[in-house]
């Protein structure tokens, strides 16, 4: 009728960047969402997953917080613990919560309470250049001696580096646990105390120092975020990377003729890969959490979860697009989702993002040439077992 409004509601939405199709895929969920549902306006904003925690810290510090927010898991216990995460047990309706699979469920439980959905997830892989390999004449490989040989042939070509090796920003920490489990060593030992300064650890930490003081990684590992890696890669410039499957759309939309190959990490005491899930949450302030839910429900309709999937290359967390061939018959992203079922998680402790920090400036001051594999990470146990209390 003319002259008359809606009242509206307004479900403040925090989206963290994956990659540019990330805020244009939420708006058009919100616009579709706001056309069945007019009384509902659904404001996005886009925070790099750089600067997203810290945002958000400042953001509820502030009275500020938004409605609903995309995480990272490991930050849960935290906000959990502060009661600052909703749960959302009396929201989930029994139709809804079995669409998701267990397994990426799982990690926002605590004390038996939901914390939150997971809204994406990844396991992570080793991406080798082909043609590289073949210039290089190397096999590309399973075990960490035949990677340490393949990258010392490829380095050997002009303006090549045989392994990408990230040293700063998110994730540096994680580019080394790749090394440190399928060594055989873990973040945590069955004490809970940190297995940094264990044998297989140093081992670890070692072999990256080793190729990077003989060249075979880019030089000056600190400079390059995984960003930056990612992008020597997709520039033909890089042998062997660590990456998460989300690199997939990107090199099939800005480098179409690279031609590599989806693999295991090389293993030397055991298999591993890394399994990330991110976190959906609903914050314990919003005024709008009936909307906030109606708006979630809505977003994870199945043709919206292909579309964000499929798009930014994630595993899927829901049964439905699971059971789609694509998953099977798609060799690089069956290559990620081969690895589950022997992934494993960053533990579901509390200051982890502190711990994770330590953790990283360790393997700088390694890589930075400052302290030995065993100094640096004997002193980073330390650090961590106060954090811990242990």
């Amino acid at each position: 009728m003319a002259g008359t409004a809606f009242a509206e509601t307004t479900v403040d939405f925090t989206v963290a960047e994956y990659s540019s199709k990330t805020g244009p895929f939420f708006e058009e969920v919100a616009t579709a969402f706001e056309k069945e549902n007019p009384g509902i306006d659904i404001n996005i904003e886009v925070v790099p997953w750089d600067t997203l925690l810290q945002r958000l810290t400042t953001d509820i510090a502030g009275g500020a917080a938004p409605d609903i927010s995309i995480i990272g898991t490991r930050w849960l216990l935290d906000f959990a613990e502060q009661g600052i995460a909703e749960p959302v047990d009396d929201y989930l309706t029994p139709e809804f919560k079995s669409t998701f699979i267990d397994t990426f469920m799982a990690p926002s439980v605590i004390d038996g309470k939901i914390m939150g959905l997971p809204v994406a997830a990844s396991a992570r892989a080793m991406l080798v250049n082909m043609d590289l390999f073949e210039k290089a004449g190397a096999k590309p490989p399973e075990t960490w001696d035949e990677l340490y040989d393949a990258a010392k042939k490829i380095s050997a070509l002009p303006d090549s580096y045989g392994f990408g090796l990230q040293g700063k920003e998110i994730e540096t920490d994680a580019y080394f646990y790749y090394s440190l489990w399928t060594h055989g060593g873990n973040i945590l030992n069955e004490d809970g105390t940190s297995g940094l300064a264990s044998p297989e650890a140093i081992e670890a930490a070692t072999l990256y120092k080793k190729m990077l003081d003989e060249g075979l990684t880019q030089p000056s590992p600190t400079n390059y975020s995984r960003e930056d890696l990612f992008n020597m890669f997709k520039q033909g410039k890089v042998g062997m990377v660590f990456t998460f499957p989300m690199l997939i759309p990107q090199i099939q939309e800005e480098a179409p003729d690279l031609n590599y190959k989806v693999m295991p990490f090389p293993e030397k005491a055991a298999k591993a890969t890394y399994g990330v899930t991110d976190t959906l949450m609903v914050f314990a302030d919003s005024d709008a959490k009936e909307e906030a839910w109606k708006f979630i429900e809505f977003a994870y309709k199945d043709e919206w979860r292909t579309k964000f999937d499929h798009g930014e290359g994630f595993l899927p967390v829901t049964k439905n697009v699971a059971a789609e061939d694509y998953y099977k018959t798609d060799k690089d992203i069956a290559g990620f989702a081969a690895g589950l079922p022997y992934a494993k998680f960053a533990p579901t402790i509390a200051n982890w993002e502190e711990i994770a920090d330590v953790t990283t400036r360790a393997m700088q001051r390694v890589y930075l040439g400052q302290q030995t594999p065993e100094e640096a990470l004997t002193a980073a146990a330390s650090e961590i077992n106060k954090i811990r209390g242990k």
